[in-house]
Parts: C-alpha cells; sequence; structure tokens
C-alpha cells in the first residue's frame, strides 16, 4: 500500500514537471532560442540530436528514452515559393509567380529527414523555432528492427510492413492535419482521398 501511494506520488511530481515544461516554451528565453537557432543555421539541414529539445511534446507524440528512438532537428526554408521560368507555351495559367504548398512544412521536413534516414520510419515531429529565413523542428523516428522495439506492445505496430513508408503517404499527424483530415464532414471532399474521389466521381 505505501509503494503504491510513493508511486502515485512519484506519478504527480513527474505530470507536474511535463507541465512546467510546456508553460515555458509558450513563452521562451528570447536570448537562449536566439543563440541556439545561430548554431542550427552553422550546422547541416539535418542533424541526429541525443535528447529532444522539447521533452513534453516529444513525449506526447509517441517518444522513449530507449534504443532504437532517434531525434532527428531538421531546418527548411520558409516564405514562398515561386514557379519555375516560363520556356515556351506562355499561358496565364503559367505566370503566377507564387505557388501555393499542399504540403505543410512539417510534412516536407519529415519527408526529407525519411529520405536522408531510409532505414527508420518517421513517427512524428513539432516545431522548436523560427527565425526570419528558417522553419526548425524535431522529427522522432522509430528503428522497426530493433528487438527493443518490436518486443514494446505499445510501439511495435510501426514494425508491420503496411506502415512502411508512412511519412510519404501522409499518415503521420503532421500529413493528416495538412489533407485536412483533422474534421470529418461530408462536404469535405478529402475521404479516402483527393485522388480517389476524382476517380469515384464523387
Amino acid at each position: 500500500m505505501a509503494q503504491e501511494k510513493k508511486q502515485e506520488n512519484v506519478n504527480k511530481s513527474m505530470k507536474g514537471f511535463y507541465h512546467y515544461i510546456q508553460q515555458a516554451w509558450k513563452k521562451p528565453d528570447v536570448e537562449l532560442l536566439r543563440k541556439r537557432m545561430v548554431d542550427w543555421r552553422k550546422s547541416e539541414a539535418i542533424v541526429k540530436v541525443e535528447k529532444p529539445l522539447r521533452l513534453d511534446k516529444a513525449r506526447a507524440l509517441g517518444y522513449k528514452a530507449k534504443k532504437g528512438f532517434i531525434i532527428a532537428r531538421v531546418r527548411i526554408k520558409r516564405g514562398g515559393h515561386k514557379n519555375p521560368k516560363i520556356n515556351k507555351g506562355r499561358r496565364s495559367k503559367r505566370q503566377t509567380i507564387r505557388k501555393t504548398l499542399k504540403m505543410s512544412y512539417q510534412w516536407i521536413a519529415e519527408q526529407r529527414t525519411a529520405k536522408k534516414f531510409t532505414n527508420l520510419e518517421v513517427l512524428n515531429s513539432y516545431k522548436i523555432g523560427k527565425d526570419g529565413i528558417h522553419y526548425f523542428y524535431e522529427v522522432i523516428l522509430v528503428d522497426p528492427k530493433m528487438p527493443e522495439i518490436t518486443s514494446d506492445k505499445n510501439i511495435n505496430w510501426v514494425c508491420n510492413p503496411s506502415n512502411k513508408g508512412r511519412v510519404f503517404r501522409g499518415l503521420t499527424s503532421a500529413a493528416k492535419k495538412s489533407r485536412g483530415l483533422r474534421t470529418k464532414s461530408h462536404n469535405l471532399k478529402v475521404r479516402p482521398s483527393i485522388r480517389a474521389r476524382g476517380r469515384l466521381g464523387k
């Protein structure tokens, strides 16, 4: 009985710990974050890091401090995207200055990370900062061949072949948000997919 009460107190203290981290990130230290982003800009675009910067967000999205989980920091350029230069066949459709991306920057960051770490699967991601030029994200990756992952009943679903390349099929949380799948409505023509709806003529 005493041991159960002690464990309950530990759980409460841990919950408070993550709560304070979450509150701290709502109003982060601007000077500290600026110094970090200066270092991040000098490093490579995709870098493997030892620990997540936002521990509360990482844990909420499925991260565990065990073998098989990897964190990568990603830098991606923000701002508008211009269309390629017109070579021939000048039409009004081709003369747009900017183009609107169908994918969010977070989803693009996840895909670029998956292309670099080909043996890993993207679990989720979260934003850690932005400046005038870049967005910075941390991406949670999982190694589906590690025994620590295959034996964990909470995460071994990622080892299923049906989840291979899930980030490229829009199955991560950021991708589902970008695809408009957070809300359900008969009027939104996003299910089962935009292409499928077109083929069915609905």
